[in-house]
Parts: structure tokens; sequence; C-alpha cells
């Protein structure tokens, strides 16, 4: 662990985290929060095309899965006193990479004036088989 004395601002910051939770956006499936606020900002976990209501990975494809998993994440950002216009960075997961261009048209509706930093991979697999998983890190009010 940091010592007080040896560390001062990393004890500090320690101190200052808080866990969001909505009971808008799909609830952590694990050990984990939604997100978490830190000196100014708010770093989201991944989300899931999860329908918050069911449970269950939206139905259809790609499009429908990105359009859940940024509204999800919106409802997260809302919670976090912050939202799709504060967002710095975001980190999008694929299945496929051949999703990129049908993900992108519908990223692009969500971040239409204001066009974050962003990164976008191909994994292996994703939890609950989806298709798209997407982070962000953001700036709070």
């Amino acid at each position: 662990m940091f010592s007080n004395r040896l560390f001062p601002a990393i004890s500090r910051s320690l101190s200052t985290l808080t866990r969001v939770h909505t009971s808008n956006a799909p609830a952590a499936i694990g050990p984990y929060a939604q997100a978490i606020k830190a000196n100014g900002l708010v770093f989201t976990s991944g989300s899931l095309p999860v329908v918050p209501e069911t449970g269950d990975i939206i139905k259809g494809g790609i499009k429908e899965q990105t359009e859940q998993s940024l509204s999800n994440m919106a409802e997260v950002l809302k919670a976090s006193d912050s939202g799709i216009d504060k967002v710095v960075k975001t980190t999008v997961f694929l299945k496929d990479m051949n999703d990129f261009a049908a993900m992108n048209d519908v990223y692009a509706r969500f971040f239409d004036k204001h066009q974050p930093a962003r990164s976008a991979v191909q994994v292996a697999r994703l939890p609950k088989d989806a298709f798209v998983e997407i982070e962000c890190i953001a700036v709070t009010n």
C-alpha cells in the first residue's frame, strides 16, 4: 500500500474516489462499479448492449448494440454529473473489426458535435457474446 508520507498526492486521490450507480443502466455483473469519479473525472466501466430492464443483450446487430451500449454509457455519465458532451476519451471493443463502419455510423450520431479521442480494437470475445463494448473517461461538472 502507499505511505501517506511518501506519496501524499496518491493518498489524497484515493480518498476522493466515489462509486457511481444508476438503475437506468445495467448493474455491474461482478466486483466492479458502473463508474468511478475521481478528481473531476469519471471513468466508466465497459458498457455492454444490455437492456437494463431485462438484463439481456438487445436484439439486432451491431447498430442496435452500439446504440444500446452508448445509451447505457450516457445514463452512467448522467448519474456521474457528466454527459456525452464531456467525454475526453472512449475505447470501443469490437468482436469483429468488419463491424467498424456500422458501429461508427451510430457512434457519430452520439458524438456529432463533440468528438473525443477514441481507440477501437478487435477482441476475441466479449461478455455475454456481445458484438461491442464501450468505455470512456469524461470530465464531471
